[in-house]
Protein backbone atom coordinates (compact mmCIF):
# COMPACT_ATOMS: atom_id res chain seq x y z
CA UNK A 1 0.00 0.00 0.00
CA UNK A 2 1.33 3.42 -0.87
CA UNK A 3 0.57 6.54 1.10
CA UNK A 4 1.74 9.90 0.58
CA UNK A 5 2.35 11.75 3.84
CA UNK A 6 1.28 15.15 2.56
CA UNK A 7 -1.90 13.44 0.81
CA UNK A 8 -3.67 13.35 3.78
CA UNK A 9 -3.16 13.02 7.62
CA UNK A 10 -6.77 12.50 8.51
CA UNK A 11 -6.81 10.14 11.28
CA UNK A 12 -9.93 8.50 9.99
CA UNK A 13 -7.91 8.11 6.37
CA UNK A 14 -5.41 6.55 7.59
CA UNK A 15 -7.16 3.92 9.73
CA UNK A 16 -9.63 3.27 6.54
CA UNK A 17 -6.41 2.84 4.63
CA UNK A 18 -5.27 0.12 6.98
CA UNK A 19 -1.98 1.83 7.73
CA UNK A 20 -0.05 1.63 11.23
CA UNK A 21 0.79 4.87 12.56
CA UNK A 22 1.43 7.28 15.49
CA UNK A 23 0.86 10.43 16.21
CA UNK A 24 3.09 11.89 19.25
CA UNK A 25 3.34 15.43 21.68
CA UNK A 26 6.45 15.47 24.37
CA UNK A 27 5.89 17.61 27.55
CA UNK A 28 6.93 20.82 26.49
CA UNK A 29 7.05 20.19 22.83
CA UNK A 30 4.95 22.59 20.64
CA UNK A 31 5.17 20.67 17.97
CA UNK A 32 3.13 16.98 16.99
CA UNK A 33 5.19 14.27 15.58
CA UNK A 34 3.71 11.62 13.01
CA UNK A 35 5.52 8.02 12.14
CA UNK A 36 3.67 5.60 9.61
CA UNK A 37 4.68 2.28 8.29
CA UNK A 38 2.39 2.20 5.46
CA UNK A 39 3.83 -1.20 3.61
CA UNK A 40 4.22 -4.50 5.62
CA UNK A 41 3.48 -6.29 8.23
CA UNK A 42 4.76 -4.41 11.83
CA UNK A 43 7.33 -6.34 13.39
CA UNK A 44 5.58 -7.94 17.34
CA UNK A 45 8.27 -9.63 19.92
CA UNK A 46 7.27 -11.36 23.23
CA UNK A 47 10.32 -10.13 25.20
CA UNK A 48 10.95 -6.82 26.08
CA UNK A 49 15.10 -8.14 24.97
CA UNK A 50 14.63 -9.04 21.32
CA UNK A 51 14.21 -4.91 21.03
CA UNK A 52 17.59 -4.94 21.66
CA UNK A 53 19.01 -2.91 18.57
CA UNK A 54 15.19 -1.91 17.47
CA UNK A 55 14.39 1.07 16.16
CA UNK A 56 10.64 2.86 15.79
CA UNK A 57 7.54 3.38 17.94
CA UNK A 58 6.91 0.64 20.71
CA UNK A 59 3.45 -0.37 22.27
CA UNK A 60 4.03 -3.03 24.66
CA UNK A 61 1.51 -4.78 27.11
CA UNK A 62 1.89 -4.90 30.82
CA UNK A 63 2.05 -8.36 30.68
CA UNK A 64 5.15 -9.25 28.23
CA UNK A 65 4.84 -12.79 27.84
CA UNK A 66 1.62 -13.75 27.38
CA UNK A 67 -1.06 -13.38 24.32
CA UNK A 68 -0.59 -9.70 23.58
CA UNK A 69 2.46 -8.80 22.04
CA UNK A 70 4.86 -6.19 21.71
CA UNK A 71 4.48 -4.05 18.32
CA UNK A 72 7.31 -1.93 16.73
CA UNK A 73 5.86 0.41 13.84
CA UNK A 74 8.80 1.45 11.73
CA UNK A 75 9.38 4.99 11.16
CA UNK A 76 9.37 4.75 7.45
CA UNK A 77 7.29 8.30 7.01
CA UNK A 78 7.96 11.20 9.27
CA UNK A 79 6.09 14.40 9.45
CA UNK A 80 6.07 17.12 12.10
CA UNK A 81 3.94 20.12 12.21
CA UNK A 82 2.30 22.34 14.95
CA UNK A 83 -0.33 21.73 16.97
CA UNK A 84 -3.45 22.94 14.83
CA UNK A 85 -5.33 26.01 15.83
CA UNK A 86 -8.80 24.92 15.55
CA UNK A 87 -12.59 24.95 16.85
CA UNK A 88 -13.61 21.78 18.85
CA UNK A 89 -16.52 20.18 18.05
CA UNK A 90 -16.67 17.63 20.37
CA UNK A 91 -19.57 14.43 19.69
CA UNK A 92 -21.50 13.45 22.82
CA UNK A 93 -20.75 10.19 24.99
CA UNK A 94 -23.01 8.55 27.26
CA UNK A 95 -20.89 6.99 30.12
CA UNK A 96 -22.37 2.95 30.58
CA UNK A 97 -20.85 2.74 34.42
CA UNK A 98 -19.91 -0.15 34.33
CA UNK A 99 -16.45 0.71 35.83
CA UNK A 100 -19.06 0.13 39.70
CA UNK A 101 -17.84 0.73 43.00
CA UNK A 102 -19.38 -2.79 44.15
CA UNK A 103 -16.82 -4.72 41.55
CA UNK A 104 -13.82 -2.49 42.84
CA UNK A 105 -14.64 -3.19 46.17
CA UNK A 106 -14.65 -6.73 46.27
CA UNK A 107 -11.37 -6.25 44.64
CA UNK A 108 -10.18 -4.10 47.06
CA UNK A 109 -10.76 -6.10 50.14
CA UNK A 110 -8.88 -9.26 48.31
CA UNK A 111 -5.78 -7.22 47.74
CA UNK A 112 -6.09 -5.39 50.77
CA UNK A 113 -6.33 -8.99 52.43
CA UNK A 114 -3.12 -10.08 51.22
CA UNK A 115 -1.48 -6.77 52.24
CA UNK A 116 -2.49 -7.06 55.79
CA UNK A 117 -0.54 -10.65 55.87
CA UNK A 118 2.54 -8.93 55.11
CA UNK A 119 2.63 -10.91 51.74
CA UNK A 120 3.31 -7.42 49.73
CA UNK A 121 4.86 -4.14 50.41
CA UNK A 122 2.50 -2.37 47.58
CA UNK A 123 0.06 -3.63 45.07
CA UNK A 124 -1.38 -1.83 42.09
CA UNK A 125 -4.97 -2.46 41.46
CA UNK A 126 -6.57 -0.58 38.07
CA UNK A 127 -9.90 -0.74 36.94
CA UNK A 128 -11.49 -0.35 33.30
CA UNK A 129 -14.70 2.28 32.29
CA UNK A 130 -16.74 1.53 29.40
CA UNK A 131 -18.56 4.86 27.31
CA UNK A 132 -20.74 3.94 25.09
CA UNK A 133 -20.41 6.08 21.41
CA UNK A 134 -23.88 7.56 20.32
CA UNK A 135 -22.26 8.99 17.42
CA UNK A 136 -18.98 9.23 15.73
CA UNK A 137 -16.12 10.56 17.98
CA UNK A 138 -13.73 12.90 16.90
CA UNK A 139 -10.61 11.32 18.12
CA UNK A 140 -8.58 13.35 16.35
CA UNK A 141 -9.73 16.97 17.53
CA UNK A 142 -9.79 14.77 20.95
CA UNK A 143 -5.59 14.20 20.49
CA UNK A 144 -5.35 17.90 19.46
CA UNK A 145 -7.45 19.08 22.88
CA UNK A 146 -5.44 16.50 25.16
CA UNK A 147 -1.84 18.29 23.48
CA UNK A 148 -3.42 21.52 24.46
CA UNK A 149 -4.50 20.52 28.02
CA UNK A 150 -1.96 18.46 28.91
CA UNK A 151 1.33 20.44 27.95
CA UNK A 152 3.52 18.22 30.89
CA UNK A 153 2.12 14.82 29.68
CA UNK A 154 3.34 12.50 26.94
CA UNK A 155 0.18 12.88 24.21
CA UNK A 156 -0.41 10.54 21.80
CA UNK A 157 -2.88 8.57 19.45
CA UNK A 158 -1.86 5.26 17.73
CA UNK A 159 -3.19 2.43 15.70
CA UNK A 160 -2.14 -0.86 14.11
CA UNK A 161 -3.80 -4.06 13.07
CA UNK A 162 -3.23 -5.74 16.21
CA UNK A 163 -3.52 -3.48 18.65
CA UNK A 164 -6.49 -1.48 17.25
CA UNK A 165 -6.77 2.42 18.50
CA UNK A 166 -5.05 3.71 21.53
CA UNK A 167 -4.97 7.46 23.05
CA UNK A 168 -3.35 8.28 25.99
CA UNK A 169 -1.61 11.00 28.64
CA UNK A 170 1.34 9.84 30.41
CA UNK A 171 3.17 11.86 33.29
CA UNK A 172 5.30 9.00 33.42
CA UNK A 173 8.39 8.63 31.88
CA UNK A 174 10.02 5.11 31.72
CA UNK A 175 13.28 5.62 29.63
CA UNK A 176 14.59 8.53 28.00
CA UNK A 177 17.94 9.94 26.08
CA UNK A 178 20.30 9.95 23.23
CA UNK A 179 23.95 9.64 22.86
CA UNK A 180 25.15 8.84 26.58
CA UNK A 181 22.80 10.68 28.50
CA UNK A 182 19.86 8.66 29.87
CA UNK A 183 16.96 9.19 32.18
CA UNK A 184 13.98 7.47 33.88
CA UNK A 185 12.11 8.29 36.74
CA UNK A 186 10.26 7.19 40.08
CA UNK A 187 6.61 8.61 39.91
CA UNK A 188 4.21 7.84 42.46
CA UNK A 189 1.86 9.36 44.77
CA UNK A 190 -1.52 11.39 44.29
CA UNK A 191 -3.48 14.28 45.44
CA UNK A 192 -5.89 17.16 43.93
CA UNK A 193 -3.79 19.92 42.25
CA UNK A 194 -4.58 22.97 44.69
CA UNK A 195 -3.65 26.03 42.34
CA UNK A 196 -0.30 26.10 41.43
CA UNK A 197 1.20 24.84 45.04
CA UNK A 198 4.17 22.66 43.54
CA UNK A 199 4.81 22.26 47.78
CA UNK A 200 1.97 20.20 49.14
CA UNK A 201 2.37 18.33 52.17
CA UNK A 202 2.39 14.54 51.76
CA UNK A 203 0.66 11.67 54.26
CA UNK A 204 2.99 9.04 55.12
CA UNK A 205 0.68 6.37 52.49
CA UNK A 206 2.09 8.58 49.39
CA UNK A 207 5.35 8.95 50.67
CA UNK A 208 6.21 5.26 51.39
CA UNK A 209 4.05 4.72 48.01
CA UNK A 210 6.95 7.04 45.97
CA UNK A 211 9.92 5.45 47.93
CA UNK A 212 9.18 2.03 47.24
CA UNK A 213 9.11 2.75 43.46
CA UNK A 214 12.37 4.68 43.77
CA UNK A 215 14.14 2.10 45.99
CA UNK A 216 13.22 -0.40 43.21
CA UNK A 217 14.91 1.57 40.29
CA UNK A 218 17.37 2.16 42.23
CA UNK A 219 18.31 -1.42 42.82
CA UNK A 220 17.40 -3.05 39.29
CA UNK A 221 19.98 0.21 37.77
CA UNK A 222 22.85 -0.95 40.31
CA UNK A 223 22.55 -4.97 39.44
CA UNK A 224 23.61 -3.95 36.39
CA UNK A 225 26.57 -1.79 37.64
CA UNK A 226 24.97 1.38 36.92
CA UNK A 227 25.07 4.54 39.03
CA UNK A 228 22.74 7.32 38.65
CA UNK A 229 22.55 10.97 39.88
CA UNK A 230 19.05 11.59 41.80
CA UNK A 231 17.25 14.65 41.72
CA UNK A 232 14.06 14.25 44.46
CA UNK A 233 11.53 13.27 45.32
CA UNK A 234 9.46 16.93 44.09
CA UNK A 235 5.96 17.47 43.42
CA UNK A 236 4.93 17.45 39.56
CA UNK A 237 1.47 18.24 38.07
CA UNK A 238 -0.58 16.09 35.87
CA UNK A 239 -3.57 17.57 34.93
CA UNK A 240 -5.49 18.21 37.84
CA UNK A 241 -3.48 15.63 39.96
CA UNK A 242 0.12 16.42 42.04
CA UNK A 243 2.60 13.42 42.12
CA UNK A 244 6.27 12.81 43.87
CA UNK A 245 9.26 12.64 41.43
CA UNK A 246 12.65 11.40 41.49
CA UNK A 247 14.87 11.24 38.49
CA UNK A 248 17.37 9.11 37.73
CA UNK A 249 20.31 10.25 35.55
CA UNK A 250 23.21 8.02 34.57
CA UNK A 251 25.49 7.27 31.28
CA UNK A 252 24.92 4.30 29.16
CA UNK A 253 27.61 2.84 26.90
CA UNK A 254 26.28 0.23 25.30
CA UNK A 255 22.74 1.39 23.58
CA UNK A 256 22.56 -1.81 21.54
CA UNK A 257 21.05 -3.18 24.48
CA UNK A 258 18.02 -0.81 25.63
CA UNK A 259 15.69 -3.65 25.12
CA UNK A 260 17.61 -5.39 28.25
CA UNK A 261 17.18 -2.33 30.50
CA UNK A 262 13.94 -2.14 29.73
CA UNK A 263 13.41 -5.47 30.88
CA UNK A 264 15.06 -5.05 34.26
CA UNK A 265 12.77 -1.80 34.66
CA UNK A 266 9.19 -2.40 33.76
CA UNK A 267 6.64 -2.79 35.06
CA UNK A 268 7.63 -0.60 37.90
CA UNK A 269 6.10 -0.94 41.03
CA UNK A 270 4.36 2.30 40.39
CA UNK A 271 1.93 0.13 37.97
CA UNK A 272 3.00 -3.30 39.81
CA UNK A 273 3.77 -4.17 43.08
CA UNK A 274 6.24 -5.03 45.64
CA UNK A 275 7.75 -7.66 45.46
CA UNK A 276 7.48 -7.53 41.68
CA UNK A 277 7.38 -11.46 40.62
CA UNK A 278 5.05 -11.97 43.11
CA UNK A 279 2.77 -8.90 42.76
CA UNK A 280 2.69 -9.57 39.11
CA UNK A 281 1.27 -12.99 39.56
CA UNK A 282 -0.88 -11.81 41.66
CA UNK A 283 -2.51 -8.98 39.72
CA UNK A 284 -2.22 -11.35 36.85
CA UNK A 285 -4.80 -14.06 38.83
CA UNK A 286 -6.71 -11.61 40.76
CA UNK A 287 -7.12 -8.31 39.37
CA UNK A 288 -10.31 -9.79 36.88
CA UNK A 289 -9.79 -8.73 33.43
CA UNK A 290 -6.85 -8.03 31.08
CA UNK A 291 -4.55 -4.45 31.12
CA UNK A 292 -3.79 -4.98 27.60
CA UNK A 293 -1.43 -2.53 26.73
CA UNK A 294 -2.48 -0.05 30.04
CA UNK A 295 0.51 -0.21 32.10
CA UNK A 296 2.67 -0.99 29.15
CA UNK A 297 4.94 1.64 27.83
CA UNK A 298 4.39 3.47 24.88
CA UNK A 299 7.33 5.54 21.92
CA UNK A 300 9.92 5.71 20.22
CA UNK A 301 12.92 3.56 20.76
CA UNK A 302 16.04 4.60 18.49
CA UNK A 303 19.75 3.60 20.08
CA UNK A 304 21.88 6.27 17.75
CA UNK A 305 19.01 9.18 18.24
CA UNK A 306 16.20 9.92 20.37
CA UNK A 307 14.52 7.56 22.76
CA UNK A 308 11.49 8.73 24.85
CA UNK A 309 9.28 5.74 26.20
CA UNK A 310 6.56 6.62 28.56
CA UNK A 311 3.97 4.51 30.62
CA UNK A 312 1.28 4.23 29.17
CA UNK A 313 -0.94 5.77 31.90
CA UNK A 314 -4.58 7.90 31.56
CA UNK A 315 -5.44 5.90 28.72
CA UNK A 316 -8.01 4.32 26.40
CA UNK A 317 -9.22 1.86 23.19
CA UNK A 318 -11.76 1.68 21.10
CA UNK A 319 -14.34 -1.18 20.97
CA UNK A 320 -16.98 -1.54 18.34
CA UNK A 321 -19.21 1.33 20.18
CA UNK A 322 -17.31 1.46 23.45
CA UNK A 323 -14.30 3.42 24.46
CA UNK A 324 -12.81 1.85 26.94
CA UNK A 325 -10.52 3.78 29.52
CA UNK A 326 -8.01 2.47 31.92
CA UNK A 327 -6.48 4.08 35.73
CA UNK A 328 -4.98 2.60 38.73
CA UNK A 329 -3.24 2.91 41.80
CA UNK A 330 -1.22 1.82 44.42
CA UNK A 331 -2.53 0.00 47.42
CA UNK A 332 -0.66 -0.39 51.14
CA UNK A 333 -2.00 -1.76 54.01
CA UNK A 334 -3.41 1.60 55.22
CA UNK A 335 -4.94 2.19 52.46
CA UNK A 336 -8.72 3.90 52.17
CA UNK A 337 -11.03 2.25 50.17
CA UNK A 338 -12.80 5.30 49.48
CA UNK A 339 -9.70 7.69 49.28
CA UNK A 340 -8.62 5.21 45.99
CA UNK A 341 -12.20 4.74 44.55
CA UNK A 342 -12.01 8.36 44.39
CA UNK A 343 -8.53 8.92 42.84
CA UNK A 344 -8.82 5.95 40.44
CA UNK A 345 -12.41 8.22 39.02
CA UNK A 346 -9.96 11.96 39.08
CA UNK A 347 -7.59 9.80 37.09
CA UNK A 348 -10.35 8.18 34.41
CA UNK A 349 -11.25 11.96 34.46
CA UNK A 350 -8.01 12.57 32.23
CA UNK A 351 -9.41 10.80 29.39
CA UNK A 352 -13.10 11.67 29.86
CA UNK A 353 -12.61 15.93 30.03
CA UNK A 354 -11.22 16.19 26.67
CA UNK A 355 -13.87 13.82 25.24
Amino acid sequence: MSLAIDESLSFDHLVSSGVSFAFFRSPGDTDIHFIAQPEGIISTFRNLEELNGEDGFVVAPFSCDGDIPICLIKPDRYKKFPIPNLEIKQKKVVPSYSSSTSKYDEKFESFRKELDKGRFQKLVLSTEKRVTITSDLALEESFYRACKAYPNSYVYLLHTSLTGVWMGCSPEILLSGRNGSWKTVALAGTQMAKDDDLQPSWDRKNIDEQDYVSSYIRQQLKSVEITASETGPYSVKAGQLLHRRTDFEFELEDKSKLGTLLYLLHPTPAVCGLPKETAFRFIMAHEGYNRRYYSGFVGMLNPEGDTNLYVNLRCMTIEEDELILFAGGGLLAVSCKEEEWMEIEKKLNTMLNII
